[in-house]
């Protein structure tokens, strides 16, 4: 097969696969992770079932894909928050902000529970605990009693709690709390 075939149909693949992935977020959003099925995201996308089936295997596998989509492009925006000008606690400030605002994304249930086992989660977690050890460890005024690799653990830890809070305020405290946490003793 020439290239240019090659390319169009890898393209093709590609637009179908995201396709599938937008329709799988759309339903998600709709009715939650419990309520996507196999039948719904190939109406909903356009396609049939047996196309759909080339794909993935059952709705398990296409909220895998759907999740790793997720979990990759949540890794992109703390990234580019982490790059942006200013002082690195400003940077370290923002991105624990938007870790929060992810956290508290999170859907409840087994499925979730089911999702956050992949190893593409523990890559991620390992990830954003490398860029926050990198900022604590260029921050000037955080404590250095406590090695920046804790630190980075204690605030990963201390935002997941925001997944179960229902307010902005009481985010915005949690994180006021976990970066008092990183103060330098008195």
């Amino acid at each position: 097969m020439p290239k240019l075939w090659n390319e169009t149909i890898d393209a093709h693949r590609a637009a179908v696969r995201e396709a599938i992935l937008d329709t799988t977020a759309k339903l998600v959003a709709e009715g939650g992770l419990r309520a996507v099925t196999m039948s719904q995201i190939a109406e909903q996308t356009g396609i049939g079932r047996a196309t759909l089936y080339k794909y993935f295997s059952d709705a398990e596998a296409v909220l895998f894909a759907w999740h790793e989509r997720q979990v990759t492009a949540h890794l992109q925006q703390l990234a580019g928050i982490r790059d942006q000008d200013g002082t690195a606690l400003e940077r370290l400030t923002a991105v624990l902000q938007a870790y929060a605002g992810i956290a508290r994304q999170r859907h409840g249930g087994e499925l979730t529970t089911l999702l956050h086992q992949g190893e593409h989660l523990t890559h991620a977690e390992r990830h954003v605990h490398g860029m926050l050890q990198h900022l604590l460890a260029e921050a000037d005024d955080v404590r250095r009693d406590v090695p920046p690799a804790e630190l980075a653990q204690y605030c990963l830890h201390a935002l997941t709690a925001a997944a179960s809070l229902t307010s902005e305020s009481a985010v915005a405290r949690l994180i006021a709390v976990t970066l008092d946490g990183l103060r330098p003793a008195a």
